[in-house]
């Protein structure tokens, strides 16, 4: 079995570098981080917080934009694509089980993953300390932002499948994850902020809003790690609300929602008719 899968990881892996997406990856995470060590570290002395605390908080909006798309761009075709190509078939005739197929996807397209975050956010700390040796202190916000980054990946991983088995042609899953992505990255916190707006402190405000985000998994991720940071105070916008949601809230909802995608993923793969 672990042999089975370790197999169709290298696969994949093989096929993710032929495609550069390690290296895009990677380039991506690295420059945005570098950028955002720059010009986050202005205000770490109004905060009174060390540079690479201030830099983690800046990072965190970085990763909640970044992390979802490299992980959907890599995953919205592991399906998709082998059905349009004919190889599934060919795949599945062999002794091994779907759900081997999906976890060896899953291993390689997370550890790309790793590897960018790792790259991106260690450059980060890097330069941090580089200026301000002080910046050591930081070192545990940035590992709590690693492993968020991580499951906040994979959870956009495993939905890139689902939508992958559904599409069943590599344009239609392209379309649906960068759909997916405009939807639940960046128009859904613009949608709940205009019915704040417009409730003016009502129902939605006090009881629906908290629960909206948190079924949200980006703004899980960032309530989470804005909260663990004790920096709501230099957050806007939706990441102020982080003061109203229990902070273990907003960590179960970025341990389970990995669960749950996967789950999806298998469910929507068992479906798949090669």
């Amino acid at each position: 079995m672990i042999g089975r899968i370790l197999a169709t990881a290298a696969t994949e892996i093989h096929i993710a570098r032929r495609n550069r997406w390690v290296l895009i990856a990677v380039v991506l995470m690295v420059l945005f981080s570098l950028v955002l060590s720059a010009a986050g570290s202005a205000p770490t002395g109004a905060l009174g917080a060390d540079r690479l605390s201030v830099i983690a908080a800046s990072l965190t909006s970085l990763s909640v934009y970044l992390v979802p798309l490299v992980a959907l761009l890599m995953s919205f075709d592991a399906i998709a694509g082998e059905v349009e190509r004919g190889t599934l078939p060919l795949l599945l005739t062999y002794p091994v089980a779907r759900w081997e197929v999906l976890a060896g996807k899953l291993l390689a397209h997370t550890s790309i993953l790793v590897v960018a975050i790792v790259a991106g956010y260690g450059a980060a700390a890097a330069v941090a300390i580089t200026f301000d040796p002080e910046a050591v202190s930081g070192l545990g916000a940035l590992w709590r932002l690693t492993w968020t980054s991580t499951l906040l990946g994979a959870t956009f991983i495993g939905i890139g499948y689902a939508l992958s088995s559904r599409a069943k042609r590599v344009s239609g899953a392209a379309g649906l994850a960068i759909g997916l992505w405009l939807g639940l990255v960046v128009l859904y916190d613009l949608g709940l902020l205009a019915a704040v707006v417009a409730d003016d402190g009502g129902y939605f405000t006090r009881r629906v809003f908290p629960a909206a985000l948190l079924v949200n998994p980006a703004d899980a991720f960032r309530l989470f790690n804005l909260t663990a940071a004790q920096a709501t105070a230099a957050a806007s916008g939706v990441g102020g609300a982080a003061n109203a949601i229990p902070q273990w809230q907003s960590l179960a909802s970025v341990v389970i929602w990995p669960v749950l995608a996967l789950g999806l993923a298998a469910l929507s793969f068992r479906k798949v008719d090669p």
